[in-house]
């Protein structure tokens, strides 16, 4: 099976983690949670600090503040109402982007404390969260949140991580 994701580190703090296995996981995690076959597909990450997201945050949403994590899906897969399920992608060759990720040290640390949880498991949550977002999940109406939050729940669990909700 050829790699899923890319990771790019603009931050060093990154490197002590080995965001790259983490990433990997996540994101094959979620295509297959998802029904999605991983093969044929690519996921950019990039790990940075609260200064770059908050630059992207404030760029692409319009909120000029730092957040956890970021998605730019490749293609607009979302569902066309609420509480249904989106247009997975199919497989194609050669591999195809499905996205972009970027994920924040500062606040991921400081989200971890505050919840008292490992931060590798919250690391690893997020990125879940956010390719579930580049395959068009979304949590902004209970129904659609619910469908997200329960396919979030199974795949931690298959990753031995406990449920965040």
């Amino acid at each position: 099976m050829s790699q899923l994701t890319e990771v790019m580190i603009t931050d060093p703090r990154w490197d002590a983690l080995e965001l790259e296995a983490l990433a990997e996981t996540a994101c094959l995690v979620a295509l297959e949670i998802s029904g999605v076959n991983p093969e044929g597909f690519e996921v950019s990450v990039m790990g940075c600090g609260d200064a770059r997201i908050a630059e992207l945050n404030a760029e692409f949403r319009g909120k000029p503040a730092p957040t956890n994590v970021l998605s730019w899906p490749a293609f607009d897969l979302a569902a066309g109402a609420a509480g249904c399920l989106p247009t997975l992608p199919k497989a194609d060759f050669p591999p195809e982007s499905i996205g972009d990720i970027a994920i924040a040290f500062d606040t991921c640390q400081r989200e971890a404390a505050e919840k008292n949880v490992k931060f590798n498991d919250h690391v690893t949550h997020l990125v879940l969260h956010g390719c579930l977002h580049l395959l068009g999940y979304d949590h902004e109406n209970d129904p659609d949140a619910t469908i997200m939050e329960d396919l979030e729940i199974k795949a931690l669990a298959k990753l031995g991580i406990a449920n965040p909700y």
